[in-house]
């Protein structure tokens, strides 16, 4: 490889939304040529036109950027390169690499039937396959024919896998394939081949629901007098059921955590972890993820999705997030649920107080709440029941120490320690009720820090009314 420019592809199909397990497949090549120094193209395979869908695409295009895996080229969409695939379909017709088969769908079916009753593997017969000394059927009157690929007779097609090691797949258990459709239209695995050579693919990393493919795609790249590329082939992602992760089984979409308030570094780091490892390493950036990336360290067992382990890891990079970063991640979740971030106190405050307990985005923006509502308006069967009498007159003495102190943390803890000291009480005995007296609810953070955040005038104001 060190003589090899690296060109890898990410190449999905926009017939439903992308989940952790499509991503996953993006993230691979990507940091593969990344570490490569190579290149990264993202390719639409839109084919499907029934089935493909804008929003699709769109939702790939948002949660790579999303994620940071930036492009060198792309997105090339297969539909603009169709008079490419037709030109390649007729060069090998001209070059008996393929015929045209009118085998209709009807026979076709019932070929299928008659192979299964017999208990031998469905295939196509090669009925319309030119031979030597072997005259065809006469054309049926109006049909239009599908192209078929000349699949190689006798022999095995072998691959050393990056992932599953050497795979070899007998010729005979293959048929010929259809390239193209009766209205012209190429087929998937077909303009797979054609992409790959034109784009100089060198290594193919994907899913391994895509190995009983390989064998046709590089029986056709060497009839074409390509070479193909390196392929690893990735081991399925199981939800945590246990079940391939997909839609149907409840996956969410890539949108989904984004709305769900996760970060999208942790995302990435949990992609990493889902097939791939260095070490012992847990937690680390993107940098040294593209820096440690090789094909060797790919796992060959299926990964399963752990929702609680994202989870931790979304708490780990919100916990250590630079909290003016955060702030501005969080504003969109915080307005939302009718924060006014301006109207209060500063919100890159408030996160920094709150990102140390926080597992979402959402959960920070919950606990901003607290700072941005109106002072609780308590009446006195409220105060009576939160806050006991014997306590008003350390309250007193805390409203007035803090009116002195320095507005700091440190300040802060300094005037709550002389105040217990000289009431002879506990912490929780005086915090509590002075949570209770700021914002009607005994949970909270660290009441020296939530002093800061408030602001002395606002805390003041909001004990003295309890105190009245």
């Amino acid at each position: 490889m060190a003589f090899m420019h690296i060109r890898t592809r990410f190449a999905p199909s926009p017939t439903g939304f992308i989940h952790l397990g499509n991503l996953r497949s993006a993230l691979y090549p990507w940091a593969f040529a990344r570490h490569n120094k190579g290149d990264f193209i993202l390719r639409i395979e839109d084919t499907d036109l029934e089935r493909s869908t804008q929003e699709a695409v769109d939702v790939i295009i948002e949660g790579m950027a999303w994620l940071g895996l930036d492009l060198d080229e792309g997105p090339i969409y297969q539909m603009q390169r169709i008079d490419r695939y037709r030109e390649v379909v007729k060069q090998m017709l001209d070059a008996g690499l393929a015929y045209p088969c009118y085998m209709s769908e009807e026979d076709l079916n019932l070929l299928r039937d008659q192979q299964m009753a017999n208990k031998e593997k469905p295939r196509y017969n090669g009925l319309w396959r030119p031979e030597p000394g072997k005259t065809l059927p006469p054309i049926p009157e109006g049909a239009n024919p599908v192209i078929r690929f000349k699949n190689p007779i006798g022999g095995s097609v072998v691959w050393n896998d990056a992932v599953k090691g050497q795979i070899e797949i007998s010729n005979d258990e293959l048929d010929d394939l259809v390239i193209a459709r009766p209205d012209g239209t190429p087929t998937y695995n077909f303009c797979v081949v054609i992409d790959d050579m034109d784009m100089n693919i060198t290594h193919v990393i994907r899913g391994d629901d895509h190995v009983n493919n390989t064998p046709r795609q590089i029986n056709i790249m060497k009839a074409l007098g390509g070479t193909p590329p390196v392929y690893a082939h990735l081991p399925t992602v199981l939800n945590d059921s246990g079940e391939k992760m997909s839609k149907r089984n409840g996956a969410m979409s890539v949108r989904d955590y984004q709305k769900a308030g996760y970060l999208p570094e942790a995302i990435l780091n949990y992609l990493a972890r889902l097939g791939w490892s260095h070490g012992d390493a847990e937690v680390f950036t993107k940098e040294q993820f593209v820096d440690w990336f090789d094909l060797e360290s790919l796992g060959r067992s299926p990964a399963q999705h752990n929702p609680e382990k994202l989870l931790w890891l979304n708490h780990q990079y919100i916990q250590n997030a630079d909290p003016t970063k955060l702030a501005l991640e969080t504003k969109p979740f915080a307005h939302e649920l009718g924060i006014n971030t301006e109207a209060g106190p500063d919100f890159v405050q408030v996160v920094g107080l709150l990102k140390d307990r926080a597992n979402t985005l959402i959960e920070i923006a919950e606990g901003a709440k607290l700072f941005y509502v109106p002072a609780p308006n308590l009446n006195p069967e409220q105060i009576k029941e939160n806050v006991a009498e014997a306590v008003i007159p350390a309250l007193k003495d805390l409203v007035e120490a803090i009116t002195l102190a320095e507005p700091t943390k440190e300040g802060y803890a300094a005037v709550f320690k002389q105040v217990l000291a000289k009431h002879g009480l506990k912490m929780p005995a005086l915090a509590m009720p002075v949570r209770y007296a700021l914002f009607a609810t005994t949970q909270t953070p660290a009441i020296d820090s939530v002093l800061v955040v408030l602001g002395k005038e606002e805390a003041i104001q909001r004990l003295s009314k309890v105190i009245q």
